[in-house]
């Protein structure tokens, strides 16, 4: 791995560097992210492997179940609730993702530049180190990319940290060990590993930008720069949610509406090669939960399901959604989402494909 590119040079002293609101932000995002790993993420995964084979889901795209939801309701009130269940599923990783988010936002701001590797595999490999642990899934990642990508951070670092989240966490990939016979389980392994090899080719590198700091004046009251940095946070804060909340909002709807009117994904149909490309291509779109790839998934294989269907969905939900394709063309570009979307479904497709063809027992 290539070391921290060194492109920035500047005259004024580390001390004037803006270095109080910096590590402000920095307390602030270490603070945000122990709070929610020690509180709620990790807890709630180890619960649901500690279930293992019992592990259950409550909707078709989420864990919890707010509003009920019951075949003999029409179609639009069932989107309507499965929407809102979704949006409550979501509700701890945005807990996290927004002020984290606002606080990276803030972080990047007081640098002149964004530390980066010299090399496409360094970002793609410190991004997919970064991500693992973080425990969100691919939607809640998506505002702390946006604010990241906002800071002027490696367009393929972000977007390598995205799909290592749902894709590498330690927990989930247990999950998925624990719940399928092996040839499954390293499919959903594989499967993002080669996204990842293939990001230089899906996501162009943005250029490098240096940024003038405005120095505070030696001798600058305290109380001041902490109101002014506290401005910046909360405008980070706001900007960052009317950036995340049309997408989401979408998200839920377009998801809800999909899981609703195409019974079991479409997995009750049977098996064929136009069954697994358009498995692929849902599965792709859908915004699932964390760790909700493998119940669901298990939950069909259990239920009798085809194979083929349950590894097409098992390695296609988690890496990308509609939401984060959405976000990330609307940022890098739409031919971007389309590249690394299309790449998804083209890998999940070659896994249907593969199970179809040497039958998993």
């Amino acid at each position: 791995m290539a070391p921290p590119m060194n492109t920035v040079r500047v005259a004024a002293p580390i001390s004037s560097r803006r270095s109080l609101e910096v590590s402000l932000a920095a307390v602030i995002a270490v603070g945000v992210i122990l709070i929610f790993w020690s509180q709620q993420r990790y807890p709630a995964l180890l619960k649901k492997l500690h279930a293992g084979t019992s592990v259950k889901v409550a909707g078709p795209i989420s864990f919890d179940e707010l509003l009920k939801v019951t075949p003999d309701m029409p179609t639009p009130t069932r989107v309507m609730r499965t929407s809102v269940n979704w949006l409550y599923t979501n509700r701890f990783g945005m807990y996290f993702a927004l002020p984290f988010g606002a606080a990276m936002m803030t972080l990047l701001a007081g640098m002149a530049a964004p530390k980066r590797f010299s090399t496409a595999a360094g970002n793609v490999v410190c991004g997919a180190i970064a991500g693992a642990p973080m425990g969100v899934c691919t939607n809640c990642a998506t505002p702390v990319a946006q604010s990241l990508l906002v800071g002027g951070a490696s367009t393929r670092l972000t977007v390598a940290a995205m799909i290592s989240s749902p894709s590498f966490n330690p927990v989930v990939v247990a999950m998925a060990f624990v719940l399928f016979p092996l040839p499954l389980a390293a499919m959903r392994v594989v499967v993002p590993a080669l996204l990842l090899v293939a990001l230089p080719l899906l996501v162009p590198e943005n250029e490098l930008v240096v940024k003038t700091l405005e120095v505070p004046m030696i001798g600058e009251a305290m109380f001041p720069r902490l109101i002014a940095f506290c401005g910046t946070y909360l405008r980070n804060l706001l900007r960052l949610t009317l950036l995340t909340l049309p997408w989401m909002l979408l998200a839920a709807v377009v998801g809800a509406f999909a899981a609703q009117v195409i019974p079991v994904y479409g997995t009750h149909l049977s098996v064929s090669v136009v069954g697994v490309v358009a498995v692929a291509i849902l599965g792709t779109l859908l915004p699932v939960p964390m760790a909700l790839d493998v119940a669901l998934a298990y939950v069909l294989f259990h239920a009798g399901v085809p194979t083929p269907y349950v590894a097409v969905l098992l390695c296609t939900l988690g890496p990308v959604s509609i939401y984060s394709l959405s976000a990330l063309g609307k940022q890098l570009g739409w031919q971007t989402g389309l590249r690394l979307g299309g790449a998804v479904a083209l890998l999940g497709s070659v896994v249907g494909l593969i199970v179809m063809m040497f039958p998993i027992s």
